[in-house]
């Protein structure tokens, strides 16, 4: 082979066995680095989060560089349809203001809480989500998940958010007007609890915007990418996403690409 190329023997070997250059290896170990938090995120984050993830760990890299790995190792962020949401509005208990109004600010936890309900489908049938979501943090601090989509579902669910967090003060508690919201029953918790009332204007989705981003999140990373056997296998999938990847592990760019108990934390450390 040396001959038709050309070259001498110890040429070719020389070269075959040079080092590698310190920008060869550099860029190797960029590769291998990228790989790594592309997978760990579940093959969801592009290279504007990889290179936020890469920079929290010390590794300093262009989002450009990041963009050009991925596309040659075939990386690409996993994206798929819209859904779209649904509880039952028709119904004659009474409703709220809607006090939120859009204001999808607030200045610390357990502020303002928003809650909303989804579904999720499975071999043996429908499965059902009743999630409790911080406004602040983007922490879900409660949820539930059920066969039927009944009041029971969404107590179950502010239950669990009021075990866990036992917020101090007075909370506006946000929902779209479902009669699991609307019920004697789940308005009772409300004020037991101390907590105030707010409903979204009929047929207005955006009013309840940012539970249901959640929901559409956990659609469009979880449900739309697996297929459900059983509605246990169901339930592990959504602890492990809700619990372990979105509240711990998930970056969001609004939170200056913090997980959501990390930005919880800040605001123990100020207290």
């Amino acid at each position: 082979m040396c001959e038709m190329l050309g070259v001498s023997r110890s040429g070719y070997y020389a070269w075959a066995h040079r080092p590698e250059s310190p920008r060869r290896k550099r860029h190797a170990q960029l590769t291998q680095e990228v790989a790594r938090v592309f997978w760990q995120s579940r093959r969801l984050y592009g290279s504007p989060k990889i290179t936020e993830a890469l920079r929290r760990q010390g590794i300093r890299v262009s989002s450009k560089t990041v963009a050009r790995i991925m596309k040659k190792q075939g990386f690409q962020s996993r994206t798929v349809r819209k859904y779209k949401a649904t509880t039952n509005a028709q119904h004659t208990l009474p409703v709220h203001e809607n006090v939120l109004n859009q204001q999808f600010t607030a200045d610390a936890p357990h502020q303002v809480w928003m809650a909303d309900i989804t579904y999720i489908g499975t071999d043996e049938g429908w499965l059902y989500l009743a999630s409790i979501l911080d406004l602040c943090t983007r922490k879900v601090v409660g949820w539930h998940v059920d066969e039927r989509m009944t009041k029971e579902l969404a107590i179950q669910a502010l239950e669990k958010a009021v075990q866990r967090e036992r917020p101090r003060g007075e909370v506006l508690h946000h929902s779209d007007r479902g009669s699991q919201y609307a019920s004697h029953e789940y308005q009772k918790r409300l004020l037991a609890y101390g907590m105030k009332s707010s409903m979204s204007r009929k047929g207005n989705c955006y009013d309840n915007a940012c539970v249901e981003s959640f929901h559409s999140l956990l659609k469009k990373e979880l449900v739309y990418q697996e297929k459900f056997r059983t509605r246990e296998e169901a339930k592990r999938k959504l602890f492990e996403y809700i619990e372990i990847f979105y509240n711990r592990q998930r970056l969001h760019s609004a939170l200056g690409y913090q997980t959501p108990v990390e930005y919880e934390h800040t605001f123990a450390k100020l207290a």
